[in-house]
């Protein structure tokens, strides 16, 4: 039987993921790595999938060549090599193996925890050198100690598990966390990144890296830490300022740090925490365990023969797991689920504990699982930035301990269509809900409360108490920072009530106009809202 597809490995993957394709007839291996752009577009010109991990660069050139290419395997979480945006264009599946390094991760930190600690990679040096100075490397104790760890995910709960079996008492802070996703671990769940900056005596990062957390340790955080404090990063390189954190250490203010993570990878040779002896660097080795590659390297070498022979996507970071029909009907109500989610994670505060969704109209004859992930997408945009996508938002709300909830009505009222999304946080609750007019998508209710706003441009969400003037003010401000109204929506349940307002502006305004229209009398809270 002849080979039907040809797939290249492009990367080293573990020889078990090697082992499952050519065991398969149907398949035919390449191994080739290390080869250049144009090496690869000469080969990926007869291949069905191509295999990366970090390595290789899969570019817009080869993409655009590789006219038989149906999918890029990732073996790994990031998918930075890939040009993502490219392989949607030619309608290429782009997959990846989320949570398959995590373990390796959690251990990896650990493992910089202690070496900062007990100060080993120096000593190592120091006795390779042909020294005996065991004053010089006089350690710390992890016992008894306070580690702030700064992202509850799925590593950072890891890391928490074994920092308590060192006896460490722990304290995290994770904007988006839920309640419910350390109830069972004896943790302190911090109201603010302050607070854990504070207490700290070792300071371990593990947020993905968004517009809010890079540069997340810069030097005006840096010096509200604890003095004496160490610090680990194995999520993201820019989530340092290295300039700010060489300063807190030569000042002494820092004890030390531990870096396996770098902006750029591999860092330039003036990096400026290179040369100290109170820093630890390693070359990006948190998912570099035998356990976690062969691992990936089967995950993803299944999920790529899977979708070869049987036409089942998972783990795509580019399309939803539906067949080509199904993703063509659902994609007016995948566009209108997400500008609702990117709607409702702006106006929200952080937190989230519960998701609701409720569906009405035409879209209850489909299956709406890929509507409600397109919906999370836009909700946690603002919490893990470009790394969620349709496929991994309702593993990362798992991860941010959200529990998310469906539910199909005949009662979509005067609309033929009705996507509703309802979040609570804490004890309270906020809901919203968006049909289609015409082809336009718009916002047609607020807690209940018919409104009729755009969901498209800059929006400034205002909860007011509903009183004459307050609109005149607000205008009054916008018009003296050239910030024109466009149109402007208000839902109430009845007169002088708390009311909550939607402007829609040609221009998004800066910080200090929404604290000035924050200064309003009877202004509760503003929020700008990009769609």
């Amino acid at each position: 039987m002849s080979a039907t597809f040809t797939i290249l490995i492009a990367d080293s993957i573990s020889p078990k993921g090697i082992e499952l394709l050519s065991a398969n007839p149907s398949v035919r291996v390449i191994e080739k790595t290390g080869l250049t752009e144009d090496q690869l577009i000469e080969v990926a010109a007869s291949c069905e999938a191509i295999l990366v991990r970090s390595q290789t660069k899969i570019t817009r050139r080869i993409l655009e060549k590789a006219d038989r290419l149906r999918v890029v395997g990732r073996a790994g979480v990031g998918v930075d090599n890939v040009d993502v945006a490219a392989a949607t264009e030619r309608g290429i599946v782009v997959m990846n193996t989320p949570g398959g390094n995590t373990i390796a991760t959690a251990e990896q930190t650990v493992a910089l925890l202690l070496a900062l600690a007990r100060s080993i990679p120096q000593a190592d040096a120091s006795m390779r050198a042909g020294a005996w100075n065991r004053k010089a490397f006089e350690g710390v104790e992890l016992c008894g100690k306070v580690l702030g760890i700064v992202g509850m995910g799925r590593v950072g709960t890891e890391v928490a598990r074994r920092a308590l079996g060192f006896n460490m008492r722990v304290i995290c802070f994770d904007p988006y966390l839920s309640p419910a996703r350390v109830q069972n671990l004896p943790v302190q769940v911090a109201d603010d990144l302050d607070t854990v900056l504070k207490e700290a005596d070792f300071l371990t990062l593990h947020s993905p890296l968004t517009p809010e957390t890079k540069g997340l340790l810069d030097a005006r955080r840096l010096a509200l830490c604890k003095k004496g404090v160490r610090i680990v990063n194995c999520a993201r390189g820019a989530l340092i300022v290295p300039s700010d954190l060489r300063e807190a250490i030569d000042s002494g203010h820092v004890a030390g740090a531990a870096l396996d993570v770098f902006d750029p990878e591999p860092p330039p040779a003036d990096f400026p925490l290179r040369s100290l002896s109170k820093v630890i660097l390693t070359p990006h080795l948190a998912a570099s365990t035998a356990e976690s590659q062969e691992q990936v390297g089967i995950q993803i070498a299944q999920a790529v023969l899977d979708l070869l022979e049987n036409g089942t996507i998972r783990n795509a970071v580019n399309i939803p797991n539906v067949d080509p029909r199904t993703a063509a009907l659902l994609r007016p109500y995948l566009s209108l689920a997400e500008r609702l989610g990117l709607f409702m994670g702006q106006w929200a505060p952080n937190r989230i504990s519960r998701v609701a969704l409720s569906y009405a109209g035409k879209i209850n004859e489909y299956d709406t699982t890929p509507v409600t992930r397109a919906a999370l997408k836009g909700l946690l945009r603002k919490a893990a930035g470009s790394e969620v996508n349709e496929v991994n938002a309702a593993y990362l709300a798992e991860t941010l301990g959200i529990v998310v909830s469906e539910v199909k009505t005949s009662q979509a009222g005067e609309f033929t269509d009705w996507i509703g999304m309802e979040i609570q946080v804490d004890s309270t609750s906020l809901q919203a809900g968006a049909t289609f007019w015409g082809s336009a998508q718009r916002l047609v209710q607020i807690n209940g409360n018919p409104i009729e706003a755009p969901l498209e441009g800059a929006l400034l969400v205002l909860e007011n108490r509903d009183c004459p003037g307050i609109v005149g003010r607000v205008g009054s401000i916008l018009g003296e920072r050239s910030v024109n109204i466009a149109s402007m929506s208000l839902a109430r349940t009845e007169q002088g009530s708390r009311a909550v307002s939607v402007l829609h502006v040609d221009a998004a305004p800066g910080s200090e106009v929404l604290e000035e229209i924050l200064r309003v009398p009877d202004v509760y809270s503003v929020r700008l809202v990009q769609i």
